[in-house]
């Protein structure tokens, strides 16, 4: 176990330091509180970088912490001290493009909190219980798109966001059909 590469953490923030999804894998952090006070840190330590086209480094208490932004939304992944960087950077561009391709390239709050099953799914392939099980972003997002549901599915069937599409799509139809 002391071999395999590890994360403990991966974090999407909005452009204010809020949640929009994260996961812990470590006990670093044994309470709520002080997750938020560890996202709250490394979002006001590293909001005033540009890491828009490559993803940036930072050593933050004894931690690791690769990151990325994309528009109002801030990707990062944390590691150890003695991790690998090169691992953990592939870990995050591979969340990174998951989720631009689950989101067919609309990387904003707005549609991530939308889709938000999507990318916990995406979490849960990438990484389980701080192993790391897949960087490949294509492979990622096509086991992510195998456990969706289409619409023509019972509701029973689907996710919230898929009812909630299909409801909005039959009542669209409804009122344009009045």
């Amino acid at each position: 176990m002391e071999s395999c590469p590890s994360v403990k953490n991966i974090l999407l923030l909005d452009s204010e330091g809020n949640r929009v999804a994260v996961k812990y894998y470590s006990d670093d952090w044994p309470t709520n509180s002080s997750k938020e006070a560890f996202e709250k840190s490394v979002f006001t330590k590293t909001q005033k970088t540009n890491a828009r086209t490559e993803a940036e480094i930072a050593m933050f208490e004894n931690n690791i912490v690769i990151y990325k932004f994309a528009q109002d939304l801030h990707f990062f992944v944390t590691g150890g001290d003695d991790e690998n960087e090169l691992i953990i950077s592939t870990v995050l561009q591979g969340f990174f493009d998951a989720v631009g391709l689950l989101l067919r390239g609309n990387v904003d709050k707005k549609e991530a909190l939308e889709n938000l099953d999507l990318i916990l799914l995406c979490l849960d392939e990438i990484v389980d219980g701080g192993i790391i099980l897949e960087t490949d972003a294509n492979v990622i997002a096509g086991k992510v798109a195998s456990h969706s549901v289409d619409s023509g599915a019972p509701l029973s069937e689907q996710t919230i966001s898929q009812a909630l599409a299909t409801a909005r799509e039959h009542l669209t139809r409804s009122l344009l059909n009045v």
